[in-house]
């Protein structure tokens, strides 16, 4: 039961937020987002090396933990080819991206300036961002079942994550034309695949001791290719100064610090 709040602390109320964000303020900023994001993925960074990765090695040998890590790597990388068919976007998986909309591939979502586009791409991305919140749920549930204080950490750090994620979603929504309160509830949908995502993680982590190290070598892989594969290369574009690697290394030494308490 535990789990399960806390992965809906970190996919529906950390999307929900973001949703909640947009409905009042009606605006994002790329600095704002820059900033949420590179904590976390500090934070994210700092809990691998220190907790994942440890805990791994009380249950398995460092073949099956690098087995587990690339296994979360694939993982996130078959995901992420899903949603870039989604959004017919696999031909500029290479190029950089100077908005947030570019990152969610939101340019090829939209055919023209129209109100009724706009509103397609909020859906077709309340798709893709809930995608991406299977693995943070897997992350939750295999770390929150054998240890419940890293689990509430993961989920509040993810859910940090999750609310530029939401703020995506519901902006095109808004300018499309949709009511405030119907997309901020649609951003709070986006978040439930982290429950799913959640209890397949405690079902791994269930099963053997090995599978106990996969789970968490899994969760780390995941989490270390959204770092540095999608997190941190969006942040530093977006920013575009020294601020993100500033926030980054804040993240990691207060990572750090939570997993000595």
């Amino acid at each position: 039961m535990n789990i399960i709040i806390m992965s809906i602390i970190a996919g529906i109320a950390g999307t929900g937020l973001g949703g909640i964000i947009i409905a009042v303020l009606g605006s994002r900023t790329d600095k704002m987002i820059s900033v949420f994001l590179s904590f976390a993925g500090g934070v994210m960074t700092s809990i691998v090396f220190f907790e994942l990765i440890p805990e791994a090695e009380f249950h398995a040998n460092a073949a099956i933990i690098v087995v587990g890590i690339f296994l979360g790597v694939f993982m996130v990388l078959f995901l992420n080819n899903i949603i870039d068919k989604i959004s017919n976007a696999a031909h500029k998986m290479s190029e950089p991206h100077d908005t947030f909309e570019e990152f969610y591939h939101e340019g090829e979502m939209l055919a023209g300036p129209s109100t009724n586009n706009m509103m397609k791409s909020g859906v077709l991305m309340f798709f893709v961002i809930g995608l991406h919140n299977i693995p943070e749920g897997l992350v939750i549930g295999a770390a929150g079942n054998h240890n419940i204080t890293l689990g509430i950490t993961l989920a509040l750090m993810i859910g940090l994550h999750n609310i530029p994620e939401g703020m995506a979603i519901a902006a095109p929504l808004v300018s499309g034309g949709m009511r405030k309160f119907k997309a901020t509830l649609l951003t709070l949908l986006a978040g439930v695949p982290t429950v799913l995502g959640a209890l397949i993680g405690v079902l791994i982590g269930s099963i053997s001791e090995i599978a106990v190290a996969l789970s968490f070598a899994i969760a780390g892989g995941a989490m270390l290719y959204a770092v540095f594969g999608e997190i941190m290369p969006q942040s530093m574009t977006m920013s575009k100064d020294r601020i993100p690697t500033i926030v980054l290394l804040i993240g990691i030494v207060f990572g750090y610090l939570i997993t000595k308490i």
